[in-house]
């Protein structure tokens, strides 16, 4: 659930810093108090549009961070395999806005908008004007279907989407390997020369390598004989002037005075070492200058082999494994197009077997969705005539899209007549505002058992409502209270009698700027707010009366028929 909000220069606000509860947290305040910043601010930290004018006016940078608290075990393992590790049990979402860029972290290492938009998808979920619209589209309403049944439908869904992958990639495979007889013969043709060019190389692993080392070798031959005679010269005994004739000498010399002083003896030792070390070196310097020879034949042998495999390489890959790796696909693709009717064949009738697979689990997805359908209207139904729908006739029809898809065959329409004798018609062409977001609420209220996301935030949900039917939507809000963190702005008394929480959202000035302030509210002040809310700017006895007696009311459904 959402622990804390914290707001830094944003819009009007300045700085809010605001801790949220359990159940039904309400959020009221005059027109123009800037009640949509709240649930903007939220949504600009979960990756919503950003623009420079957000920013607080001389405000270097705009701040939203929200803290949640993981308390379900489900959620927190699939935060983990996003690589989220909640600690000490919360995670901490933010987002700095400067001017033309922003940041976004969680648990303060930064990362992507969408990785962020996908952790937020688990954690909370607002439901607005955008949100009720997007009950007019089908899949939205296959979604809610699905969603209902999930129980049954989710094994079908996966299993029909198995199929539909393994049936398409044959169909692709299919569509691709469509040829008439003389393009066949034309690729058959291109392959063979492809084929027969690389095969001719003889090719080997690791080839390249070692031909590249010999060739720098043979194209430094010269300078390397001639360096190497000349270390040879002077690190020898031969031309009077070499190391090793050197330290002869200094080896005769020592040892005519070694006897006259002990530690001498020691040094004529290190020297000693020094002379058979440098006589060794010189022996193989000596070695490696009798084996070394330039032949010209080799050095054009080397360099020929090389511009082929490079040739080789330029055509079929960067490096010698790929050119071997596209000559063994090449010849597969040979062996099927010399076989090319019954591999046909073969694919068509594994692509039958599969269409058949995938109708099969299809039908059965269909044939549960129908059965869900007939529930999940009848509830909604339910649910909105206690919504004040006066007559309400609902229903759910599926129809066969006539394709396949990794989502079945089915097309859904939410149908709906409210008023007597009106035939059903889809939602898009009878209802309002108000009635969607109140269809919406009743759907979230089917829901909300099964939903695992802990946090609902309505916004403009009294869209539209007022009187009874506001008090039957505010009924609806707490019962959805009871499983998950709700959090409600409105601007109607019945639906704010409701909260479990009620803070106040208020605009001022300080200091020659204007701010929005939002703070929890105790009992006298959601009175007073009631009250104004009831009867505008003149608070009046009767109006707080008026007030208290919500309260009351309030407090007694919430005590007796929601719980």
């Amino acid at each position: 659930m959402l622990r804390n909000l914290h707001v830094k220069n944003l819009a009007l606000i300045q700085e809010v810093d605001v801790d949220f509860s359990e159940g039904l947290n309400i959020l009221t305040g005059e027109t123009g108090a800037g009640k949509s910043i709240i649930i903007d601010s939220i949504t600009l930290a979960l990756g919503g549009k950003m623009s420079r004018d957000m920013i607080r006016e001389q405000a270097p940078f705009a701040l939203v961070e929200l803290l949640f608290e993981i308390t379900n075990p489900s959620i927190e393992q699939k935060l983990k395999e996003m690589d989220i590790y909640p600690e000490d049990g919360v995670v901490l979402i933010s987002r700095k806005i400067m001017d033309g860029r922003s940041v976004s972290k969680i648990n303060g290492e930064t990362c992507t908008v969408s990785q962020v938009r996908k952790a937020a998808g688990l954690l909370l979920d607002i439901h607005g004007q955008h949100e009720h619209q997007s009950l007019l589209h089908n899949e939205k309403q296959l979604d809610i279907l699905d969603e209902y049944g999930k129980e049954e439908i989710l094994f079908l869904k996966k299993s029909v989407s198995e199929a539909y992958s393994s049936y398409e990639k044959l169909r692709r495979k299919l569509r691709e390997s469509t040829m008439d007889e003389e393009e066949r013969k034309r690729r058959m043709d291109f392959l063979e020369y492809e084929i027969r060019e690389i095969e001719q190389a003889n090719l080997q692993n690791g080839e390249d390598e070692e031909l590249e080392k010999l060739y720098r070798k043979l194209v430094n031959g010269k300078k390397i004989v001639e360096n190497i005679q000349e270390v040879h010269e002077l690190t020898g005994y031969e031309s009077g002037q070499g190391a090793g004739e050197q330290i002869g000498r200094a080896l005769r010399a020592i040892a005519s005075v070694e006897e006259y002083d002990p530690e001498i003896g020691s040094l004529s030792s290190m020297l000693a070492d020094i002379d058979n070390l440098l006589n060794d070196f010189n022996r193989e310097v000596s070695t490696y200058l009798s084996d070394l020879t330039f032949s010209e034949e080799d050095f054009i042998k080397t360099e020929s082999r090389l511009d082929e495999i490079n040739r080789l390489k330029a055509k079929y890959g960067n490096t010698l494994e790929q050119v071997l790796c596209y000559l063994k696909d090449s010849r597969e693709e040979l062996n099927g197009l010399v076989d090319y009717e019954n591999n046909r064949r073969e694919m068509e009738l594994d692509f039958r077997e599969k269409e058949i697979i995938l109708r099969g689990w299809s039908e059965k997805l269909s044939k549960k969705r129908v059965e869900y359908s007939k529930k999940l209207a009848s509830e909604i139904e339910g649910q909105l005539t206690d919504l004040n729908f006066l007559h309400v006739d609902f229903q759910i029809e599926l129809s066969d899209s006539g394709h396949f898809s990794a989502n079945g065959t089915d097309q859904v329409e939410f149908m709906i007549s409210t008023n007597p004798g009106e035939v059903r018609k889809p939602l898009n062409r009878v209802v309002s505002g108000g009635e969607l977001s109140r269809i919406m609420l009743a759907i979230k209220t089917l829901l909300a058992q099964q939903d695992e996301t802990p946090t609902l935030i309505f916004d403009e949900i009294d869209t539209g409502i007022s009187g009874r039917t506001a008090q039957k939507v505010s009924e609806k809000l707490s019962l959805v209270g009871l499983h998950h963190q709700v959090m409600c702005i409105t601007h109607l008394p019945q639906i704010a009698a409701m909260a479990d929480v009620h803070y106040g959202i208020e605009k001022s000035v300080k200091n020659g700027n204007t701010v929005t302030t939002i703070e929890p509210l105790n009992e006298e002040e959601k009175t007073r707010e009631l009250a104004r809310m009831l009867g505008g700017a003149q608070i009046t006895d009767r109006t707080l009366e008026s007030a208290r007696e919500m309260k009351d009311l309030a407090r007694e459904q919430k005590n007796t028929r929601l719980k």
